[in-house]
C-alpha cells in the first residue's frame, strides 16, 4: 500500500485533470444543496431531546454519586455522568458550536454564539481555531494549528524536536486523560507562549511572546477553567459534605472517561500514516480539489449507532469535513452517497474499524517520535500490518 507523501496537489487517486475535479466538486455540491435544504425543525427536536436526555443523565449521575453507599451505585453514577459529559462534548456541543442550527428559527441556546459548552474549553477560542483555521486548512502546515498539538508532532511537516522522543507515552498517559484541559491551553494560545508550535512561524494563536499576548492567552483560558473546575471539583463535592472525596473521585473519573473517549475519537479522524498532510503554502485550485484534499486528510471508522452518537458523528470525519455545519444524523444519512461519489472519482475514502484506526494512529505517533522516521516509514509499517 503506497504512502500518502506530503504534497499540495498529488493524490493517491487517479484524479489529476481539472475536469474530473470539477465534476467531483459539482456532485459534492449537489449533495450539500439537497441535504442542507432538508435541515429544519426535525433536527432541532432531535438535539433538544438528546440534550434533555443528557441533562437527565447528569441528575441521575450526581444523585447516585452523592447518595450511593456501595460500589454498584457509585459506578452507575460515574457512568451516567460520563454519558452526560460525552453527549455535551460531542453530539450536542460540538455540533452546536459548528453552527448547525444557526439558520433555524428557534435555535435559542443551540445557536453557536449562545451555546455554553459543558467542557473546559473556551467557546470563542475554539470557534476561531477549529471552525475557521482547522476546517479551512486541514493538515496544511503553517495554517492548520491541529497538526501539532502542544509537544506532540502529528505530521512530518512539523520538525522533530528532542521532546518528541517521548510523545507516545505523553499522548497515552497525559494528553488523553486530560484532553479537555489541554485543548483549552491549545486554542487559547497558552501552548504557544509556553512551547511554541514547533515550526518556523512559532505561534498559531498569539501574535508574539510579549507580556500582553501572554496575559490575553491566560485570560481566555482562565475564564473557562475557573467556573468549570470550581463547579465539578469544589461545588458538587462540597454539597456531599462527608462524601466530599467520593464525589470528587466520581467527577474526576467521569471527566477522565470523557477525555479519553473524545481524544480517541478525534485522533482517529486526523492522524495516521495514510492520512494526507500538506506542505506549507499548499492550496486547492478550485472547489472540487479542496473537497478532495479534505477527504484525503481525514479518516472514517466504523461503529454502531449508539457509539456514533457518543462520538458526535465524528466517526464520519470525512463527511463532517465536507459539511461541517450539518447535524450528525444528516452525516449518517449521506455517508453512503459520499463514499460512492469519492469512489467514482478516485478520491481515497478511508474507513476501517475503530480499534484498527486507533492502533494505526498510535503507531504513526510512535513513528513520528523518531527523528529518522521518513514519510514512507510509517506507511510501510502499515502495509505490513494490513498485508
Amino acid at each position: 500500500m503506497a504512502a500518502h507523501a506530503a504534497s499540495p496537489l498529488v493524490f493517491a487517486s487517479p484524479i489529476s485533470d481539472e475536469a474530473r475535479f470539477k465534476a467531483f466538486g459539482e456532485e459534492i455540491d449537489a449533495i450539500r444543496t439537497r441535504i442542507e435544504g432538508e435541515v429544519g425543525e426535525d433536527d432541532l427536536r432531535y438535539v433538544r431531546r438528546l440534550d434533555g436526555f443528557s441533562r437527565a443523565m447528569e441528575v441521575v449521575g450526581r444523585v447516585l454519586l452523592h447518595f450511593s453507599f456501595e460500589p454498584i451505585g457509585f459506578t452507575a453514577g460515574v457512568a451516567a455522568l460520563w454519558v452526560h459529559k460525552q453527549l455535551q462534548a460531542t453530539e450536542v456541543g460540538h455540533t452546536a458550536l459548528h453552527g448547525a442550527y444557526d439558520k433555524l428559527e428557534g435555535a435559542g441556546r443551540f445557536h453557536s454564539k449562545k451555546f455554553s459548552w459543558d467542557v473546559p474549553i473556551d467557546e470563542e477560542s475554539w470557534r476561531a481555531g477549529h471552525n475557521v483555521r482547522h476546517h479551512q486548512y486541514t493538515n496544511v502546515a503553517g495554517k492548520d494549528p491541529d497538526i501539532h498539538f502542544g509537544p506532540v508532532r502529528l505530521t512530518h511537516q512539523t520538525p522533530h524536536a528532542f521532546h518528541n522522543y517521548w510523545q507516545l507515552p505523553f499522548t497515552l498517559f497525559f494528553l488523553f486523560p486530560n484532553f479537555g484541559l489541554l485543548m483549552n491551553l491549545h486554542f487559547t494560545g497558552v501552548n504557544d507562549v509556553w512551547f511554541g508550535n514547533g515550526r518556523p512561524e512559532k505561534f498559531d494563536f498569539v501574535e508574539d511572546d510579549s507580556r500582553a499576548s501572554r496575559w490575553a492567552a491566560y485570560k481566555k483560558a482562565l475564564r473557562k477553567y475557573v467556573p468549570y473546575y470550581l463547579k465539578n471539583y469544589l461545588f458538587f463535592p462540597l454539597l456531599a459534605g462527608p462524601g466530599f472525596l467520593k464525589v470528587l473521585l466520581g467527577n474526576w473519573l467521569a471527566e477522565t472517561m470523557r477525555d479519553f473517549y473524545s481524544a480517541a475519537t478525534i485522533y482517529c479522524g486526523h492522524v495516521g500514516p495514510e492520512t494526507k498532510a500538506y506542505e506549507a503554502g499548499s492550496r486547492a485550485h478550485g472547489r472540487g480539489q479542496w473537497y478532495a484534499m479534505q477527504v484525503e486528510a481525514t479518516n472514517n471508522y466504523q461503529v454502531s449507532r449508539p457509539i456514533s452518537v457518543l462520538c458526535g458523528g465524528l466517526d464520519l470525519q470525512i463527511e463532517h469535513h465536507l459539511f461541517p455545519r450539518l447535524p450528525p444524523p444528516r452525516l449518517r444519512q449521506i455517508a453512503p452517497e459520499v463514499r460512492a461519489v469519492c469512489e467514482k472519482y478516485g478520491v481515497t475514502y478511508r474507513s476501517a474499524s475503530w480499534p484498527k484506526t486507533l492502533w494505526l494512529a498510535l503507531k504513526h505517533i510512535a513513528a513520528l517520535s523518531r527523528k529518522s522516521a521518513s514519510p514512507m516509514s510509517a506507511a510501510n509499517a502499515v502495509a505490513r500490518e494490513m498485508a
